[in-house]
């Protein structure tokens, strides 16, 4: 996967999680193009769409685009179980996630996302193993800021 870019309806980004290296400007205007293109499409066209030297795979979830490059040779299918499996992860961490789960717990949904995919490759496929390491990243977080005294760490600094 190259990179993977969720956005709303009215096409604000959401959360974008890069798998190769590129400028700023490069991601601005592939992220510009991408998000015209997936949202000028009608909903009943197919989810798969080539673009540039990269296919496309999309998937809408109530007010959200899932997105994702990958290359050619690629498994479209797969990608598409990938932003499924990631939003059923979403779901069920806040449960029934919408959109403002995402906006206002950001750190949260890319830590999830880190914790499902590395370099761009789903590290593992079991949703139990991938929340199961989410609580405990939770728990650890929740013993040291009872450390500190209940503090959030930025408020210690």
């Amino acid at each position: 996967m190259q990179f993977m870019l969720l956005f709303s309806r009215q096409g604000k980004l959401r959360l974008q999680k890069w798998y190769v290296p590129l400028s700023d400007k490069e991601k601005k205007k592939i992220t510009r193009e991408l998000v015209q293109t997936v949202l000028a499409r009608k909903p009943k066209m197919c989810s798969f769409l080539e673009w540039r030297d990269l296919k496309v795979v999309y998937k809408r979830y109530a007010s959200l685009y899932f997105c994702c490059a990958i290359e050619n040779q690629d498994n479209e299918l797969i990608t598409l179980e990938i932003i499924h499996r990631y939003v059923e992860l979403l779901d069920k961490y806040f449960g029934s996630v919408c959109e403002l789960d995402i906006i206002f717990n950001f750190e949260k949904a890319y830590f999830i996302l880190d914790e499902f995919l590395l370099g761009g490759e789903a590290q593992d496929t079991s949703k139990k193993n991938v929340l199961k390491a989410i609580e405990q990243a939770d728990l650890l977080q929740e013993i040291q800021n009872e450390d500190w005294g209940g503090l959030p760490n930025e408020e210690i600094l």
